[in-house]
């Protein structure tokens, strides 16, 4: 999410949502607040506001934070982990050509409008998301659908790409198998994404009566996935409220649900943008936790009591270059010279937390297919001189965009970030013109669409596959690099389709080596982002993935 998606490059940009704007303000709270008795609600703090009530129309991590509480995908992961378990499938199996996917799914789970969970249901959501039409086809809005399983029965978008869902089948009540065209590395991880849980079939059936609209690059989203009342998951939680004044969303208890019951009955997600208001409101007892703890509180907050687990490291941040918005990084020894410019190493040191590593590849090391043996190219400034001179570019002046008003894993200070590499690139003698721009849609439309030359963006995983990481970037020409060579597009997609796991782990390695020595861009780090709870709160088991369950909170 995993921009937060999750995919970061792909942000839906809407006309109804709301921006992310700091606030310190506190509303009323069902039952009582973080200093009082009443232990029935749980406020935690975000950074942005969630998009959409329906994961399937979503692509970024404060999102899914929220709806991974209502919904649940036929795969999960482990709590606290990246392996793969069952989630509304018991059992999952493939044939050996990874084409057929057979799901043994479990009985006596309900869904929130009272239906009942089954293979019909399973059918219903897959078939559903394979006929979108119109603007539901939009890459913005269907991103990880179309990640996982191309394109739609009816392709109206040309970017869309050739589907590669076949079918769906109830073999009986309990057993639903899917198909897909071509074997893929996406699967069965992408089984496990928020963006393809489980909707009750009755509420697909409101669903169908809204479109999505767009005008221009503005997507407004369908009524029902702006308001509370029509989603139906089978998750600990229910969605009950979206307040946007005060930018909150109100869950509660599911008290049918088949697993865990939720230890606290209501839960509530606030949106607070900046690091410092969310550590301020912690510390008044306003809300009981929050994401994205700048490095600096850490030590504070554990010193004052407070539990601040930290995340292992399954992120990566860069420094992406747009070979279409400056023709002078077309030349590699200019991509080079900007790679040995800056100074990793220094902004691992001063602006990630403990645990913070430098980046050779656009993976970290916790993930298998990282290779020991990519090219490196380590902080030198007089070799970006010399490097630039030799590509005639010693007077290079070039735009470098970076974020405002957000806070990511992987970039927990943007701006602080962007001045340190602003430093090192004057250093080699170029000219650098800052952009700064809002985070959503400004930036990540921009980023997108390659009108960035240089400019900050980061991943975190969405599963635990190499695929997951190199192929959301380089697997075939994207804008936001704007570089075709298909040298790298053929060594990633090589790697995607290879089923046995042993050797696509050294076709990833092969590929990640491809890339490094091509240059696309600067993989600066992998960090592990520290989430903060009140001193009167159990904390859940913290996810490399972000994809914590807050059914597992409780009040001491």
């Amino acid at each position: 999410m995993r921009i937060f998606k999750s995919r970061a490059v792909r942000a839906i940009t809407t006309a109804v949502a709301v921006g992310l704007i700091a606030t310190g303000c506190s509303s009323d709270r069902d039952g009582g607040d973080a200093k009082g008795g009443d232990k029935d609600t749980f406020v935690f703090a975000g950074a942005g506001d969630p998009g959409s009530l329906d994961p399937a129309l979503a692509s970024d991590g404060e999102t899914f934070r929220v709806t991974r509480q209502a919904f649940e995908a036929l795969l999960e992961h482990e709590s606290g982990g990246t392996e793969l378990v069952g989630g509304l499938a018991e059992k999952w199996s493939s044939d050996e050509a990874g084409k057929v996917w057979t799901f043994n799914l479990r009985q006596n789970v309900k869904f929130h409008d009272g239906e009942a969970f089954n293979a019909a249901a399973v059918c219903a959501n897959y078939d559903h998301w394979f006929n979108w039409k119109g603007t539901y086809q939009s890459s913005a809005v269907s991103y990880y659908w179309q990640t996982i399983m191309g394109g739609f029965a009816k392709n109206e978008d040309a970017e869309a790409p050739k589907p590669n869902y076949k079918s769906c089948t109830a073999k009986d009540e309990n057993t639903a198998v899917i198909e897909v065209n071509e074997p893929s590395a996406n699967l069965p991880g992408g089984f496990s994404l928020q963006a393809l849980a489980i909707h009750s079939p009755k509420a697909l059936k409101e669903y169908e009566k809204q479109d999505a609209t767009a005008k221009g690059d503005a997507i407004t989203y369908p009524k029902y996935s702006q308001e509370a009342g029509t989603v139906a998951g089978t998750g600990p939680y229910k969605i009950v409220k979206w307040n946007k004044g005060n930018k909150e969303v109100s869950l509660e208890r599911f008290d049918d649900y088949w697993g865990e019951k939720a230890k606290v009955k209501n839960l509530v997600f606030r949106t607070i943008s900046t690091e410092e208001t969310r550590r301020q409101a912690l510390q008044a007892g306003d809300i009981d936790g929050y994401d994205l703890v700048a490095p600096a509180d850490v030590t504070t907050l554990e010193k004052e009591g407070y539990e601040v687990p930290t995340r292992d490291v399954f992120n990566i941040f860069y420094l992406g270059m747009s070979q279409s918005a400056n023709p002078a990084l077309k030349k590699p020894e200019v991509r080079q010279a900007i790679t040995q410019a800056i100074d990793r190493e220094n902004l691992v040191n001063t602006q990630l937390p403990e645990g913070g590593k430098v980046a050779t590849q656009f993976m970290p090391d916790t993930v298998a297919g990282f290779s020991d043996k990519v090219k490196t190219y380590p902080f030198d400034t007089a070799k970006a001189k010399d490097l630039l001179k030799q590509a005639g570019e010693e007077k290079l002046s070039i735009d470098f965009c970076y974020p405002t008003e957000v806070t990511r894993p992987y970039m927990p200070a943007p701006q602080d970030m962007f001045e340190l590499m602003k430093a090192d690139l004057e250093k080699a003698g170029i000219t650098v013109k800052p952009k700064a721009m809002k985070w959503a849609p400004d930036y990540l439309d921009a980023t997108e669409a390659g009108s960035c030359a240089l400019h900050m963006l980061g991943w975190t995983g969405d599963f635990n596959d190499g695929y997951n990481f190199i192929g959301t970037w380089f697997a075939g020409p994207d804008k936001q690099w704007g570089f075709k060579d298909q040298k790298v597009f053929d060594a990633v997609n090589a790697a995607s389709k290879v089923t046995d796991q042993n050797a696509r782990t050294e076709a990833y390695k092969k590929a990640n080596e491809a890339i490094a020595e091509y240059i696309p861009g600067v993989p600066i780090s992998s960090s592990p982002p520290a989430i903060a709870f009140a001193k009167n709160v159990n904390p859940p088991k913290v996810s490399p993935l972000t994809q914590e369950h807050f059914n597992e909170v409780s009040f001491k």
